[in-house]
């Protein structure tokens, strides 16, 4: 839509300088879930996670002269590795602020794709701040977990690819921390599928997408904790917020439990073992918040859950 702050040509053109680095994942069916209902497996992506869409997209942007500067972003986990991978096949120097409380293995990854990992950051805020006064201090281009045209039009790329795949999509169910992925996924969709609903799924623990819409600015989230740990930053990006307030039809939340019940109900029916924040969509249909009609695509946004987390949630 006109005035929004990335529009469907910006997620084609993101298709088109991503096709060599990123791979189509797939969309499966599950007859536990309902009659039609697909889910868009992003948990085999490159890293894991869908983050390098928009982490590729970012950074083929950068001038010759802003790639010898390096880039600096902030990353509990997903957005590290993939900006690292992106960094290291694009020819520019990665730094990442993570926060102190990164899991071993997520700082172990980002190091293995050849950026630096920084742990000074006590929490998730400390880590944004960080990487601001970094940019500022050395010249390093910032690309940002999810407030970021770029950014926004790399992960759109997931929604062109599940519109192709399930072709009468008549909703899509999006778990929501930044907004990144959910603004880009929208954006697709509601240009290819104009009647097919897009809803958001968040832990009712730390939700704000809501009250961040109904507000018309980012609502900060509460200080809750969540083992979705992926969906909180401190608050939905200003940028994709302006996105969902046109384009998404719902928001709902989910609790921890019913969370864990998704994870393992994908484990145990699906054979997919996916992260905490990408059980959401799954969680938000097996609760009864979304009906399950033909045409549903959960999407699973990744897969990186350490085997310490996996075993505790499927021992119940």
């Amino acid at each position: 839509m006109a005035g929004l702050p990335v529009t469907i040509d910006d997620v084609r053109h993101a298709a088109t300088v991503l096709h060599s680095h990123v791979r189509r994942t797939p969309v499966m069916s599950c007859a536990s879930l309902g009659e039609g209902v697909w889910l868009k497996a992003e948990l085999f992506q490159r890293t894991g996670a869908f983050k390098v869409r928009g982490a590729f997209s970012r950074i083929a942007q950068l001038s010759p002269e802003e790639r010898a500067r390096g880039v600096v972003t902030c990353s509990a986990g997903n957005h590290a590795a993939a900006v690292a991978l992106a960094g290291r096949e694009l020819g520019t120097n990665a730094l990442v602020m993570m926060p102190s409380w990164a899991s071993q293995a997520k700082v172990d990854a980002t190091r293995a794709y050849g950026a630096t990992a920084d742990l000074e950051a006590a929490d998730a805020t400390e880590a944004f701040a960080r990487m601001h006064a970094e940019a500022e201090e050395t010249g390093r281009v910032i690309v940002h977990p999810f407030d970021d045209r770029a950014v926004m039009a790399g992960q759109g790329t997931l929604g062109l690819e599940l519109c192709e795949q399930v072709g009468d999509v008549t909703q899509v169910v999006v778990p929501v921390g930044g907004g990144g992925l959910l603004s880009g996924v929208a954006t697709a969709v509601k240009a290819l599928a104009p009647n097919a609903r897009v809803i958001g799924v968040e832990p009712s623990s730390i939700a704000t997408l809501a009250t961040s819409i109904a507000a018309g600015l980012p609502v900060p989230r509460p200080p809750g904790v969540s083992i979705a740990d992926a969906l909180g930053p401190p608050s939905i990006g200003a940028g994709p917020l302006t996105v969902l307030r046109e384009l998404v039809d719902d928001a709902v939340s989910v609790s921890e439990e019913q969370i864990a019940e998704a994870f393992r109900f994908l484990y145990a029916r699906a054979k997919l073992a996916v992260e905490p924040a990408a059980a959401a969509p799954a969680a938000a249909l097996l609760a009864g918040l979304v009906e399950p009609v033909p045409g549903t695509v959960l999407v699973l946004s990744g897969g990186n859950v350490s085997a310490d987390v996996a075993a505790r949630l499927l021992a119940g």
